[in-house]
C-alpha cells in the first residue's frame, strides 16, 4: 500500500523541522519553504514559494492527500498588517488551493492565543467556548478556524484545527523560569502524534482541538482530541517538574 503524500508548509520553522523528522517514515513528505531552505532529506520533495500566492499554492498542493499548515507569522506582538497578510491571506490561499486541486484534508496550526483572554482570567477552557483572542495573532488564527469551517461546510474540505500550546523541548520544562509551561507544554512527540492522528481521522471533517501534552495541570481541555482523534499523549510536564 502506497504512503500518503503530505505537504508541510513552514517546514523551516521549529515545529516544521520536528514534523519532517517525526513523519518521514509514515508519509511521503513534500516540504514548502519560503526564505529559509534547509538541506533536502532522503525521500523528501522540496518546494519553495510564498503561501500568499494562490497560483504557487495550487501547484504546491497538487497531488497531496493532506497538508499540515504551519507557515505564518507566529508572533503575539505582530501587527495587524503582518498577521493579515501572512496568516489570514496565506490560510485562504491554502484552503482555496486545496479545493481547486482536490487535496482533501488540512491540519491547521491554530494557537492557544485564540482564547488567551480566558487564560488571563484563570478560566478552564474547552474548544466549544466562544473565542477570546488576546492579540492580532490570536484573532488571525480564529479567522483561520472560521474560514476552515466555511470551507468544510461549503466545499467539503476537511479541516482539523490544533490550538498549539507551548511547543518546547524537555529542557524548557526542566529549566523553566515560570510554572506556566507545566500546564501548557506540548512535547515534540505529542506534536507529531496530533498531526498524524488528524490526518488519519478521516471520519472527522472539522474539529478544533487543544494541542498540549497530557499535563496534570492543564487548563485547556484535550478530551475531545482523545475521543475524536484517538490522541493518546505520551508526555506530561509534571514528570519534569
Amino acid at each position: 500500500m502506497s504512503k500518503k503524500k503530505v505537504l508541510i508548509t513552514g517546514a523551516a520553522g521549529s515545529i516544521g523541522q520536528v514534523l519532517r523528522e517525526g513523519l518521514k517514515e509514515r508519509y511521503d513528505l513534500r516540504v514548502l519553504y519560503n526564505r529559509t531552505v534547509l538541506p533536502q532529506q532522503e525521500n523528501e520533495e522540496v518546494r519553495v514559494g510564498d503561501i500568499t500566492d494562490l497560483a504557487v499554492m495550487e501547484d504546491v498542493v497538487d497531488g497531496c492527500d493532506a497538508v499540515i499548515h504551519m507557515a505564518g507569522n507566529p508572533s503575539v506582538q505582530a501587527s495587524f498588517e503582518d498577521v493579515h497578510h501572512q496568516n489570514s491571506l496565506g490560510t485562504y490561499c491554502l484552503y482555496e488551493a486545496c479545493v481547486r486541486r482536490k487535496c482533501p484534508r488540512v491540519i491547521f496550526a491554530s494557537t492557544n492565543h485564540v482564547t488567551g483572554e480566558y487564560e488571563k482570567e484563570g478560566i478552564y477552557t474547552t474548544p466549544d467556548m466562544p473565542v477570546r483572542p488576546d492579540s492580532f495573532y490570536g484573532a488571525s488564527k480564529a479567522h483561520g478556524e472560521a474560514l476552515g469551517r466555511y470551507y468544510t461546510d461549503n466545499f467539503g474540505l476537511a479541516v482539523i484545527c490544533l490550538r498549539i500550546g507551548s511547543f518546547q523541548p524537555v529542557a524548557s520544562v526542566t529549566g523553566r523560569t515560570s510554572d506556566r509551561i507545566l500546564s501548557t507544554w506540548l512535547s515534540h512527540r505529542d506534536t507529531v502524534q496530533l498531526c498524524w492522528r488528524g490526518i488519519e481521522a478521516e471520519e472527522i471533517k472539522f474539529g478544533i482541538y487543544y494541542g498540549i501534552s497530557g499535563n496534570k495541570r492543564g487548563y485547556w481541555d484535550i478530551q475531545s482530541a482523545i475521543d475524536e482523534l484517538g490522541y493518546a499523549p505520551e508526555d506530561n510536564a509534571e514528570d519534569h517538574a
